[in-house]
């Protein structure tokens, strides 16, 4: 089992920068991929980016390419999506997510991924 608990969201301006983090309980935490992902508000959950267990495969949606970045402490136990250049439409509930799969190839499905963090909300005002 883990838990997962995210930090970091808030209200930011148009071209600032935010860091989520995502903070995992459990020893197991090295051997699993984390993705991000974000809800607004009638939409559906979507994929933002993640990253395989091992850190040899990141995957980024296209509309934050370039913009955002993952990356993992596994010494902390937490993973991070690191957010730069954010725009109005990036406004939404991120959630992180776990997932035991060893298939790389569909980090960005919602189904991929067994454990879920609460969310936090990220609001980029134009």
């Amino acid at each position: 089992q883990v838990q997962l608990v995210e930090s970091g969201g808030g209200l930011v301006q148009a071209g600032g920068s935010l860091r989520l983090s995502c903070a995992a309980s459990g020893r197991t935490f090295s051997s699993y991929s984390m993705g991000w992902f974000r809800q607004a508000p009638g939409k559906e959950r979507e994929f933002v980016a993640a990253m395989y267990w091992s850190g040899f495969v990141t995957s980024y949606a296209d509309s934050v390419k370039g913009r955002f970045s993952i990356s993992r402490d596994n010494a902390k136990i937490t993973a991070y999506l690191q957010m730069n250049s954010l725009k109005p439409e990036d406004t939404a509930v991120y959630y992180c997510a776990a997932a035991r799969s060893s298939d790389w190839t569909r980090l960005r499905y919602v189904a991929l991924y067994d454990y879920w963090g609460q969310g936090t909300q990220v609001t980029v005002s134009s």
